[in-house]
């Protein structure tokens, strides 16, 4: 059997991969994010069965469907709490909880083997997961404004001051609405989870827009979209070629 594993933590991309080839498991690659994994969809011949995280390094898995017509099985392996686990049990989709275990593992695959859903449930399921993911995210609270120190002393911003967030030499940034930036001591990563999604899109691996901030979206090369701030000019803000659909669909909601 043909699987692939999509997973953005290497360590456990490798200790998973190490899991499978015991068991005689046909591994054709490792991949860690969404851009990725689209990439790869695009140019090879898809797998009997994937072993996917829901949340990548760049955003949520499900994104892959949008862009890529996927023909496999789905084993989702994640850290996600009791809700999201209730979602996966609702709509007959497997799920692993990490730290992986050995015997789960084998419980899954024989399902897998048993209950193999046909692609037209497995559609309907990943749509509606990311419907009851969204319904957990609503319900959630999100950060009101950020921290900063500025040499001895603290500013505070309120989010709807802050045009967007960036990344840039391997420090995370917030631009306000008075054109400065000022150093995070966070990641991309971790802001994804305190951002109110109805306010912030992540529009590419570097940027967070605020909705009430864009001035401007024009057409770019290879279907992209590059966005204007109302006064962040600092570098080029592109919607990643993946990206422009949802992008779209959250700019209409």
């Amino acid at each position: 059997m043909n699987v692939l594993v999509i997973e953005d933590e290497k360590p456990a991309a490798r200790r998973l991969t190490r899991m499978l080839e015991a068991i005689e498991l046909n591994v054709l690659a490792q991949l860690h994010s969404v851009e990725e994994a689209i990439a790869w969809f695009k140019t090879q011949e898809h797998p009997d069965l994937i072993f996917l995280d829901i949340q990548l390094s760049d955003g949520l898995s499900f994104e892959i469907f949008e862009a890529v017509n996927v023909k496999s099985a789905i084993i989702f392996t994640t850290a996600y709490d009791e809700y999201a686990l209730k979602a996966f049990k609702l709509n007959s989709v497997d799920y692993l909880l990490k730290p992986i275990d050995e015997e789960e593992l084998e419980t899954a695959l024989k399902k897998y083997r048993s209950k193999f859903a046909n692609n037209n449930e497995l559609t309907a399921n990943l749509s509606e997961l990311k419907k009851l993911l969204g319904s957990e995210n609503s319900a959630k609270t999100y950060k009101k404004r950020f921290t900063v120190k500025v040499g001895q002393h603290l500013k505070m911003f309120p989010v709807d001051q802050i045009e967007c967030f960036y990344s840039e030499n391997k420090g995370t940034y917030l631009h306000t609405k008075d054109n400065r930036s000022y150093l995070l001591e966070t990641t991309l990563e971790n802001l994804e989870a305190e951002l109110n999604p109805e306010k912030f899109y992540r529009v590419s691996r570097k940027f967070f827009v605020n909705i009430n901030a864009i001035e401007d979206m024009v057409s770019y090369t290879n279907s992209r979209l590059k966005v204007k701030l109302n006064h962040f000019d600092e570098q080029e803000i592109i919607v990643a070629r993946e990206r422009v659909k949802d992008f779209k669909e959250w700019l209409a909601n």
